[in-house]
């Protein structure tokens, strides 16, 4: 079967999903293909009336199925017949992502889909194995640490690996006895709405699973501050997770799980693998156009083997040819909109300015659609603005060290602190900087998450707070409780 499509052809969902059912609204937020400006079906914004009755809907769904109460292992089969669910339609989720977002058709069906029942199942298995604590007290007393369901959670997803990210809030709050009300990007909604439309088909009840479409400041923010919700997951911006801290501050105090931006470093000594390098260099900007938190965008490399790296890499960026997200073979992603590709190009305008030298890219492809060319930028200093912004884009900095303190010093980020990548033949030189590096996460000749589940992610500094992904992202979605008997 061809996965290739039309995307005027393409029959969309359509409103909110809330309660088990679809929840028509005015149409108001604009959506566009970003592989040729395309106008596509355009969404609501849920008001805070439309986010209560999400909250309220999914509240009662929790009274009346008892959820959170229910045998264990009925919510891991439950959650494992929606993954197999998920899978069975891999096609269709494909095609109502790749529509309207910068991932191609073939890589979501091929790898977005299945990771994405891989971890509700991962998560499924945690409701029947993790248990609570009897403690040591004295001997006339009966100590436990328990733990329950936090009942709603309200999540936010990011626009660029949308199936993926709604899997890392949906698994293991649905896992650990919550309902969830759930925000995707106004910008990529269709395949989260039709996620929520096979939960219900694999038995879980109605209203556990609940979408509200809208953008931040109306929909988001009254989902953040609603009283129902019991905790906050969100995976985004730094900036917008200071906003939704704000409004937590404000509105009441609970919780909260943040995946926020990063400016990764990627440090290749010179007794690297120069091939294996340079692979996994341009693996680590050039994958969904560069749009994506733990792209490595700070290339940092021994001084002797700095032009033969570079050579390399120029020759690895110039191979990328675009494609629109539908077709049947991949191709270089687009940028989600014009007007983040227009940012994408005034910060390689500033970073110009100020010093850098464009190694190769640096302008968009001559095609229609919003796709920049990937790009390399030397001579810049820790002040360029190339090398303090997240740009979001496939823009990478090439920067030479002669030490390894200078090494780190390069590396170190004053704000950010998602991941790094260290490339050494040297065992002991990669896990000492391991230690030294300021990160979440710490890749070691390689780049990118695996699909090892268990292992958790999250960021240090203004990269975010707490950890999505591991056995640390079930804890996160139970609230833990002392009880002391006396005897």
């Amino acid at each position: 079967m061809t996965l290739a499509f039309d995307p005027s052809s393409l029959t969309l969902p359509r409103g909110h999903f809330i309660g088990g059912r679809h929840v028509e609204g005015p149409e108001e937020i604009a959506v566009t293909a970003p592989s040729s400006g395309l106008a596509l079906r355009a969404v609501p914004r849920a008001d805070a009336e439309m986010v209560d009755r999400a909250v309220m809907s999914a509240r009662a769904a929790l009274d009346q199925s008892g959820w959170g109460r229910v045998a264990p292992r009925e919510r891991l089969r439950a959650l494992s017949r929606w993954a197999d669910l998920i899978e069975a339609e891999a096609a269709v989720l494909a095609r109502l992502e790749a529509v309207c977002s910068s991932r191609p058709v073939a890589e979501v069906a091929a790898g977005d889909v299945p990771v994405t029942a891989e971890q509700i199942r991962f998560f499924a298995e945690f409701a029947d194995k993790e248990c609570d604590d009897l403690v040591p007290t004295s001997e006339d007393h009966l100590g436990m640490i328990s733990s329950e369901p936090y009942g709603v959670i309200g999540a936010i997803t990011p626009w660029n690996y949308p199936i993926s990210m709604a899997g890392w809030k949906l698994g293991p709050a649905l896992a650990a006895g919550n309902a969830v009300v759930l925000k995707p990007s106004e910008m990529t909604p269709y395949s989260a709405l039709y996620l929520a439309e096979l939960s219900v088909r694999a038995g879980i009840p109605e209203g556990l699973v609940n979408i509200v479409l809208g953008d931040g400041p109306v929909t988001g923010a009254a989902l953040v501050g609603h009283p129902g919700i019991g905790k906050v997951s969100f995976t985004g911006s730094t900036r917008a997770g200071g906003q939704i801290m704000e409004n937590i501050a404000q509105s009441g105090i609970k919780p909260i799980t943040l995946e926020l931006g990063g400016k990764s470093p990627m440090v290749v000594f010179a007794d690297a693998d120069p091939e294996l390098a340079a692979a996994c260099l341009d693996r680590g900007i050039t994958p969904n156009a560069g749009q994506f938190c733990v792209a490595g965008s700070r290339i940092i490399v021994a001084r002797e083997i700095a032009d033969e790296l570079a050579a390399r890499l120029v020759e690895r960026f110039a191979r990328h040819s675009p494609a629109a997200t539908w077709e049947e073979t991949p191709g270089f992603s687009p940028i989600i909109s014009r007007g983040q590709l227009a940012r994408i190009d005034g910060i390689v305008a500033a970073s110009v300015a100020k010093g850098g030298e464009i190694l190769c890219g640096g302008a968009e492809f001559d095609r229609e659609g919003s796709f920049y060319r990937p790009t390399l930028i030397g001579g810049v200093d820790a002040l360029n603005p190339a090398v303090t912004e997240e740009i979001f884009g496939p823009v990478a900095t090439f920067q030479t060290f002669d030490s390894e303190d200078e090494a780190m010093a390069l590396a170190s980020h004053p704000s950010y602190g998602l991941c790094a990548g260290l490339f050494t033949r040297d065992i002991g030189r990669a896990l000492r900087l391991s230690r030294r590096v300021e990160a979440g996460t710490v890749w070691i000749n390689r780049y990118g998450r695996s699909r090892d589940h268990i292992l958790p992610t999250g960021g240090w500094k203004a990269s975010g707070l707490g950890k999505d992904l591991g056995r640390e992202a079930y804890h996160a979605n139970r609230r833990r409780k002392s009880v002391l008997i006396d005897l």
